[in-house]
């Protein structure tokens, strides 16, 4: 009996020893910026890298894949993402799917995405949104369910050298927050928990579109939103923060002048001189100062023409983002927006996008 004790002990020991002895997370990639390049551990991105004799260098070719921990608190409206093979909705498969293709993204090319805390219109685009994808609490508490599925995300993006463009609010969710100080505790949730867990690859974007008239709370819109930048400048210098406006918007000197770089939407620009301009315009700023200028969302293709948005922007050393949504008719296999999601390069759509990605940055 009592050998027998002293044996239970020791296996007791043994396992708690093991409990203990996970490493903690070393990140591996560091993101900055430099004038108007990106770079990643002291290097500019693509370093040297020329495509049709213009330079690439220092460029963050993007995609919106904000529904990467997506789950439905509403249970009226949760059978609306039931995957067609399980009939079900399951939002730790969403996420696992997720990371799951993510190496292929890396391989054609793609370093960074937009992810966000409160996702975005899992219909593409919405007039209401009575479901609530939303990982904080009425108080601003950072749900340990969504942060968990986000840790994963970040992580295996650190492992594939990738950034992650980390949303906070999204218009139609922000009213879950009680109040303008559950907003700001919301912030001060997401950098501690950006800061706990050591991850230099993050940069974040306030809000996206700022401008959007269905935000409720006024310091998440267009003219308090630098409130929430500076608030995150005063709790984590180390951290790159932006916020993203409407299609087609030139954002706002005031705006402008406290962000690190410039995040600007191609929807609504339906030619390629339209994106050209619209580089343009935001470097006439007066508040204007040499940093990267980055639209990371874009519901425009034509990637087999030689004249595209993606490609305007290129030219114009800036960064493009790709969005895609299940436009009316499709199935499972399109869009990045829409959920359930099917995460792989999946649909013509799809697979022009990351060999367009792959043409550019890697070929």
């Amino acid at each position: 009996m009592e050998s027998g004790l002293k044996i239970g002990i020791a296996f007791l020991i043994l396992f708690i020893m093991g409990c203990g002895s996970e490493e903690a997370f070393q990140p591996t990639v560091n993101v900055s910026t430099k004038g108007e390049q990106f770079y990643i551990n002291g290097k500019p991105t693509f370093k040297g890298r020329t495509w049709n004799g213009v330079s690439v260098e220092g460029l963050l070719p993007n995609s919106r894949m904000v529904q990467g921990v997506f789950d439905d608190l509403n249970p009226e409206t949760l059978n609306k993402w039931k995957y067609p093979d399980t009939k079900e909705w399951d939002p730790d498969r969403n996420t696992d799917e997720f990371i799951m293709a993510m190496p292929d993204w890396r391989k054609h090319g793609l370093i960074a995405f937009t992810i966000n805390f409160q996702g975005g219109s899992p219909e593409g685009y919405s007039s209401v949104q009575p479901w609530e994808n939303n990982a904080f609490e009425p108080d601003g508490t950072l749900r340990t369910d969504f942060a968990q599925r986000m840790e994963k995300i970040v992580e295996k993006a650190d492992e594939l050298g990738m950034v992650v463009i980390l949303g906070i609010f999204y218009f139609g969710q922000d009213e879950r927050l009680q109040d303008e100080n559950a907003v700001k505790n919301a912030v001060g949730n997401v950098v501690e928990w950006i800061q706990n867990k050591a991850f230099t690859n993050v940069l974040i974007e306030v809000a996206n579109e700022c401008n959007n008239r269905k935000y409720d709370h006024d310091i998440i819109k267009q003219d308090r939103i630098s409130e929430l930048i500076l608030l995150i400048k005063e709790k984590a210098p180390e951290l790159l923060v932006s916020t993203s406006f409407n299609g087609n918007t030139i954002p706002p000197d005031e705006v402008v002048k406290v962000c690190d770089f410039v995040l600007i939407h191609g929807n609504g620009v339906h030619s390629p001189s339209g994106i050209t301009k619209m580089v343009e315009e935001v470097r006439n700023l007066p508040s204007y100062h040499p940093m990267p200028i980055v639209f990371n969302e874009d519901d425009h293709f034509d990637f087999d023409r030689a004249e595209n948005n993606f490609a305007a922007a290129t030219k114009a050393h800036a960064s493009w983002g790709y969005f895609d949504f299940r436009m009316k008719g499709e199935g499972f296999d399109e869009g990045y927006q829409s959920v359930p999601v099917n995460w792989s390069i999946s649909s013509e759509r799809k697979t022009a996008f990351f060999n367009k990605v792959k043409e550019i940055f890697i070929d």
